[in-house]
Order: C-alpha cells, then sequence, then structure tokens
C-alpha cells in the first residue's frame, strides 16, 4: 500500500531503490548521526539484502518518494507489538543533502504515523537520537516526540562515548500536532 503525504509518497522498498539505500548506508556523515552502525556494503550485499528483505508482521519498510525528485529517502517502523500497540521508529533518511530542508522528513513521519495511528490502530512510537544530531531532535519534537529521558554515554561514536535520547510519540501527541497546526487540512487520505 502507498501512503500519500502532503510532500512525499511512501511506498514498498523496490529493486530501482537498492543503490540509493546502499549509498545511503555508506555515507559516513549519515553514520556519524545515527543511534547504530553499519560495516561497508558492497552492492552485491546490497542485492542480497534486498532479496531477503520482505514485509512481516514486525516490521515495515518505505521508500521516500517526491514528484520532482523520485526516490529521496526511506522511513519505517520495526518491532511492531500488536498486542500493546507499540512500535519503533526504523529511522528516516534523505539521500541527497541538496532537498534536506524543504520538509520531507517532517512530511514522511507525519505520513508514517498517521497510517501507524489510524490505519494499524498502533498507540505509540518509540525512537532515539544522538544528543548532538539537533536536527533530527527537532523534527522528532515537531511531529510530536516527546523526550522521554536520556542513556548517558549509550553509544560510541568517532571515538568517545555520546548520550542517547530516549523519544517517544503517543496517538495523542501525534493528534495534539495534527489539530494544533492543521496538517492534514484540505487533505483527502
Amino acid at each position: 500500500m502507498e501512503l500519500k503525504g502532503k510532500k512525499v509518497l511512501l511506498r514498498a522498498v523496490e529493486e530501482e531503490d537498492i543503490e540509493m539505500l546502499r549509498v545511503l548506508t555508506n555515507d559516513p556523515e549519515y553514520e556519524s548521526m545515527i543511534v547504530g552502525w553499519a560495516f561497508p556494503v558492497s552492492k552485491k550485499d546490497q542485492a542480497e539484502w534486498f532479496a531477503n528483505i520482505k514485509n512481516d508482521l514486525s516490521r515495515l519498510r518505505y521508500t521516500i518518494v517526491t514528484e520532482e525528485d523520485g526516490p529521496v529517502g526511506m522511513i519505517g517502523l520495526r518491532d511492531i507489538d500488536w498486542k500493546n500497540g507499540v512500535a519503533s521508529g526504523l529511522g528516516m533518511r534523505i539521500a541527497k543533502k541538496e532537498i534536506r530542508t524543504r520538509g520531507l522528513a517532517t512530511d514522511a513521519w507525519m505520513t508514517l504515523m498517521r497510517y501507524a495511528f489510524n490505519e494499524l490502530r498502533l498507540n505509540r512510537i518509540n525512537g532515539s537520537a544522538l544528543a548532538y544530531n539537533k536536527i533530527s531532535l527537532h523534527v522528532c519534537e515537531k511531529v510530536g516526540f516527546k523526550v522521554e529521558g536520556v542513556q548517558r554515554q549509550a553509544v560510541y561514536k568517532n571515538g568517545e562515548y555520546v548520550d542517547r535520547v530516549m523519544l517517544g510519540c503517543l496517538r495523542s501527541d501525534y493528534e495534539a500536532v495534527v489539530a494544533a497546526t492543521n496538517y492534514w487540512e484540505n487533505d483527502n487520505g
């Protein structure tokens, strides 16, 4: 199923996306800004990953697409707990640096959360960000995530231990953002 936002379309990951995703994975700038870590990925490794991925009941992956630029990034949910209505953000990345200030990350999150809360009937999405990743923290707070704590020196990056900010967004937090901003006004989705 495709999810339509105001600026982006979220769709299943297709074979044509794998090179963009490989470039994102290998980008040292991104590596320095994310909580997790990755080894370098070859074209062969990326093709094998694609052959083995599938959306399952605990993980959803989407390619972020814009009308102007085509596929530009990725977003998703993982560890979906259907009984308790909780999932964790899989991460959100925009590949092209020159388009990162157009509100695409905000729209991708708002689109994914609309689906998660209104269609999947989830009640909570967990997230985290490195304390120095101010852009990610700003986007998360803008779409309704609340800071719920800090894990001190929890992640090793660039030769030092850094704090990991723990975030959570409840359905009610998302709904408050929608109401305050009229985010989906004039939208048929």
